[in-house]
């Protein structure tokens, strides 16, 4: 039996993602757009990207909604889920970010489903408000706000939409209940009110690959 740690975890998501996601020229093209941009690394596996990229086609959805652009790498596999006139929202901070996703999307041949929307995410989110639910909101942006972020979910979408909370394991710190550390504070807080709001109906499973011990928390309104 092999070993389980970070090596052996990276081997089988390589391995995954060889066998179930290939090689992708646009995907890859704006991974190395992001580093040439000194943007962290933090965008989603491609087991991940390919996983919201099927939510998307399983909910049938025609608007989405996402939370925390950086490069514009899920935003890239969202995109090429909706169907023909379906659109996607995506909210950055940062306007370097913002213009990198920019390029990124457009060269990937989904810029003109996408429309990202420059800002701190909880000041743009009541311009939302009023339009056309969401069908899929994925929530990958400052974890301290993930309640924020969560309630604006439920006011944007619709029964029945589904709501994707990244980033929810932290390598194991989400069940240290001492933590004082800000962005456990903000994930813990969102898990909880993912539990104790009649809106949602959730679970979270962890996760290991190439990108750590972490997880994500799956919903969907009602």
């Amino acid at each position: 039996m092999a070993e389980s740690n970070p090596d052996t975890w990276a081997a089988v998501d390589r391995y995954l993602a060889d066998t179930l996601v290939g090689h992708d020229p646009a995907l890859e093209a704006t991974l190395a757009a992001q580093s040439r941009a000194n943007l962290q690394p933090i965008e989603v596996a491609p087991v991940a990207g390919k996983l919201l990229h099927l939510l998307v086609r399983i909910a049938c959805a025609r608007r989405v909604l996402e939370i925390g652009t950086l490069a514009g790498y899920s935003a890239i596999w969202m995109a090429r889920a909706l169907p023909e006139g379906g659109a996607l929202v995506t909210i950055e901070a940062e306007p370097a970010n913002a213009a990198v996703a920019r390029a990124n999307l457009d060269a990937a041949g989904v810029g003109d489903a996408v429309d990202i929307r420059l800002g701190r995410a909880a000041d743009v989110l009541p311009s939302l408000e009023g339009g056309e639910p969401f069908d899929l909101i994925f929530i990958d942006a400052d974890k301290e706000s993930n309640t924020v972020y969560l309630d604006w979910a439920a006011r944007l979408g619709r029964r029945g939409s589904v709501v994707v909370v990244d980033n929810v394991g932290r390598s194991g710190e989400v069940a240290n209940a001492r933590s004082e550390d800000e962005q456990i504070l903000g994930v813990r807080a969102g898990l909880e009110a993912l539990r104790d709001d009649p809106r949602f109906d959730a679970t979270a499973l962890q996760t290991v690959g190439v990108k750590g011990w972490d997880g994500f928390a799956l919903a969907v309104l009602v």
